[in-house]
């Protein structure tokens, strides 16, 4: 990580600093033992490109991008240097309006301990719970290789992959397979579809570029959000509890909750501007879709190649349901990872759907371009975007 200097809103030496500081140690593995795991992992994520491309028709037409096998620290790092890179044209824009003000430069270097520590923290959580990612915002380095045609890579976490297998009691080699297929889906629609990249950031950069950068209103925001999760909302209501509900989801602020409901949302949820609404409408069609594609192509291939393909199925649905505790499910809801959970279950149904009604060529005009990427309302109503695509392909399906 190359040193940003004490003018920047996020310390980004320290965030890792932190989080490494602060992870938890992944299960106990021999050298040998962890050798072999590297190796299988790199073997089967060759294996699951095959079978991937073959199940979904898609060719990724160029060179591949690399596979990473990567302890919790090295997640860490490599999602770092994503954000980093991600929030640069914000950050930038934060710094010119603190270096206006007088002391700002001071200001803006004690708040960037202060955040760097507390982005630390955040990534420390996340690195023992994520099993695989598709990372393509990180710019390449000599740690961080991508693809020739510029960033890229699939990150696979050995420590949790390890950990989840063992928890559920399930078949290690069958279960790192099974993961593979997943985060090889990933890789392979970012591989065949060359606009998809550009696509996300530019709906990122605009969602960031409506941000509110008024620090009492967001200070205010962030206050309400408080208040909603720890039971005491602006109107009274209290937390609901469980996992999977609406109220983790954003969908559920779409409307406004009625008096003594919960406040709506995670965090992130409660601090957008209506702009940014129009645009996260957007991205969670688009993430459903991927994850849910995801989630699709893991059940088709699934049952051919991986013999207890069910048992892990339902123990790993029944993990993400329930989370692994109280503390884990608040957190849960908190990030918005309810309504991630939420996200691979309406797009592998709108998935499912469609290629039940045009065949998986048929589904893949999605692909075609972001015109063709389904909405939001179309993810809950898959019709609706079959009715819309069709007559435009100039075919019955």
């Amino acid at each position: 990580m190359t040193r940003l200097g004490g003018t920047d809103p996020v310390d980004w030496n320290l965030a890792v600093a932190t989080a490494n500081r602060i992870v938890r140690p992944g299960p106990e593995v021999g050298r040998d033992e962890a050798r072999a795991i590297v190796a299988e992992l790199r073997r089967h994520a060759g294996t699951s490109q095959h079978h991937v491309r073959e199940f979904t028709g898609l060719d990724t037409r160029g060179p591949d991008t690399p596979v990473l096998i990567v302890d919790r620290p090295g997640w860490v790092r490599a999602n770092v240097a994503g954000f980093r890179e991600l929030l640069r044209p914000m950050i930038d824009r934060m710094r010119e309006r603190r270096a206006a003000v007088p002391g700002g430069s001071a200001l803006t270097m004690v708040g960037g301990k202060v955040t760097g520590v507390e982005v630390g923290m955040l990534m420390a959580f996340l690195s023992s719970r994520v099993l695989g990612q598709y990372e393509t915002f990180a710019p390449t380095t000599t740690q961080l290789p991508g693809g020739e045609r510029g960033g890229g890579r699939l990150l696979l976490v050995a420590p949790n992959i390890v950990h989840v297998e063992r928890e559920l009691g399930v078949d290690p080699h069958d279960f790192r397979l099974w993961v593979c297929l997943h985060e090889e889906t990933h890789r392979t629609q970012f591989g065949a579809v060359p606009w998809l990249r550009d696509h996300l950031e530019g709906e990122i950069q605009s969602f960031l570029s409506e941000a509110d950068m008024d620090p009492s209103t967001l200070l205010e925001r962030i206050r309400g959000a408080a208040q909603s999760f720890s039971g005491r909302g602006p109107e009274g209501g209290t937390e609901t509890t469980g996992t999977g509900d609406p109220a983790g989801d954003p969908a559920a602020a779409k409307s406004s909750p009625a008096p003594g409901s919960p406040a709506p949302g995670s965090l992130v949820e409660l601090v957008q501007t209506p702009r940014q609404r129009e645009i996260l409408d957007r991205l969670t069609a688009v993430m459903s879709l991927l994850e849910g594609h995801a989630d699709y192509v893991m059940d088709g291939v699934g049952p051919r190649v991986v013999p207890s393909v069910v048992e892990i199925r339902e123990k790993f649905a029944q993990r993400r349901r329930t989370g692994a505790g109280r503390l884990d499910r608040v957190l849960r809801r908190a990030l918005g990872m309810d309504a991630k959970l939420r996200q691979y279950r309406d797009g592998e149904r709108f998935v499912r759907a469609v290629v039940d009604e045009v065949g998986m060529a048929g589904f893949n005009r999605v692909w075609t371009s972001p015109n063709t990427l389904p909405t939001r309302s179309e993810i809950a109503r898959p019709e609706e975007w079959v009715a819309r695509v069709r007559p435009a392909a100039g075919t019955g399906g």
